[in-house]
């Protein structure tokens, strides 16, 4: 049974949210504010903490930067305000998974939670100085771990299995992130950002990925 945090203080939607998802076999753990939050999901094991933007105390964007400062790579899915970009892009830079607008769709909210959970299924073997045990969601090059968060691995995971070949953004968000890509999105190349900047700090060449532009993304080969 996986184990869910639902950080939102809108007590009533965070009871309709916690009935839901405990329906559909999940143990959810709600929370209130920013502060408890984080201390829960510092203390406890979860396998997905979804978190709102909007708290009192701390805000979302607060918790997450905190809780990536911990180096916790516990996947999270941010509720946002309709038509927020800032604080969608932002918190995606911060290490986000995915994000879902609110009002939100329960069923839509499933759906996004199931896609991130199944990132941490198996695959890969190791490329070079590229090392990915997906069993466990860890990834090293040339000895040193990466930090890297659900949707970040999930991505190296679909630019390795196509190494020096173009993988579209629109494959790239639905093997990735679970999703269909829509007009404006940018979680993408976000997470491809974030993902570049870290192989670099590992000792990877600045161009290890290739943007080609208005198509995708290549990991390049040794």
């Amino acid at each position: 049974m996986s184990k869910i945090l639902l950080v939102d203080d809108d007590q009533d939607l965070s009871q309709l949210l916690q009935e839901y998802l405990e329906a559909e076999g999940f143990d959810c753990t709600p929370a209130f504010d920013g502060t408890t939050g984080l201390a829960l999901a510092i203390e406890h094991k979860f396998d997905l903490v979804i978190l709102d933007i909007m708290l009192p105390g701390q805000t979302g964007i607060e918790v997450l930067k905190q809780l990536r400062q911990t180096h916790s790579s516990v996947p999270v899915l941010m509720l946002t305000a309709k038509g927020d970009d800032v604080d969608r892009i932002l918190g995606l830079e911060l290490g986000a998974d995915d994000y879902v607008p609110k009002p939100c769709n329960p069923r839509e909210l499933l759906a996004r939670i199931k896609a991130i959970l199944r990132r941490s299924q198996n695959i890969t073997p190791v490329q070079g100085a590229l090392f990915i045990q997906s069993s466990r969601m860890e990834a090293q090059y040339e000895g040193h771990t990466l930090k890297l968060t659900g949707a970040e691995f999930k991505t190296l995971e679909c630019l390795y299995k196509s190494v020096g070949q173009i993988v579209t953004k629109e494959a790239l968000c639905e093997q990735a992130l679970g999703r269909k890509l829509s007009r404006y999105d940018r979680s993408v190349d976000v997470h491809v950002s974030n993902l570049r900047k870290k192989l670099v700090s590992a000792g990877a060449d600045p161009d290890i990925i290739v943007n080609q532009r208005g198509t995708g993304y290549l990991l390049k080969s040794d």
